[in-house]
């Protein structure tokens, strides 16, 4: 692994501590901001703004402004050129990608801020540290289980990933003690239904299982660590 700059050494210390990183997709940005305000309530400390979301720098300015250092933000759904830039003009520290294509990926890492494309094989691993990513996102997740990383970690062992795709309150320790530096979630945190429908506290109430659920499993983690 290239040995991470100040600023990446501290955003994978972040990424670590909050656990969780929300992942929204939310119709508007208007929207997006209600969500994660309630999200926020909950306990949540990192978001993944995905460019599935209108709008998506103007709400990166509008949560740092309101936020500051408190939420680590990030940018998802990087999918086409200028939006890598883009989003960290507006605020971003972190960048995902749902793949690994060589031109996208490029002009993450050329932001200089933490990339993190998508890959599930270890072909896809490979290439994406090849081109520069600090952090792999494991997607989609729930095709294969927490057994797919520590398979990874196997030819891989300085890999840090990020699950993505099924991750609930259920399955999020599995994958933490699986290895994972912190897990994405999206659909069972803050779904279409309770944004479209505006049920803030639904989200909000979600947000506090997550991370109730989190912290019951470093709790079992550290527990486990002293047995041995």
């Amino acid at each position: 692994m290239d040995i991470f700059s100040e600023e990446h050494a501290a955003v994978v210390g972040q990424l670590r501590a909050a656990g969780v990183v929300a992942t929204l997709r939310a119709h508007s940005a208007e929207a997006a901001m209600n969500a994660i305000f309630a999200l926020v309530k909950g306990g949540i400390t990192a978001i993944e703004v995905t460019y599935s979301t209108p709008g998506v720098p103007a709400v990166l300015r509008a949560l740092r402004t309101e936020f500051g250092d408190q939420v680590l933000l990030g940018a998802g759904t990087i999918t086409r050129a200028g939006q890598a830039a883009e989003a960290v003009a507006a605020g971003a520290r972190f960048l995902v990608s749902p793949g690994c294509v060589d031109a996208i990926v490029t002009e993450m890492t050329q932001t200089g801020v933490l990339t993190c494309p998508g890959a599930f094989t270890p072909t896809e691993v490979m290439r994406a540290r090849a081109l520069g990513a600090d952090v792999i996102k494991i997607f989609p997740a729930n095709l294969a289980g927490p057994g797919l990383l520590k398979a990874l970690l196997g030819p891989f062992p300085d890999l840090l990933a990020m699950p993505a795709g099924g991750i609930n309150t259920a399955n999020l320790g599995d994958w933490l003690a699986a290895g994972a530096l912190a897990v994405g979630a999206s659909g069972e945190l803050c779904s279409q239904a309770a944004i479209a429908r505006g049920d803030w506290g639904q989200i909000q109430q979600n947000a506090k299982l997550f991370t109730d659920a989190l912290a019951q499993s470093q709790q079992a983690q550290a527990g486990l660590a002293r047995a041995e």
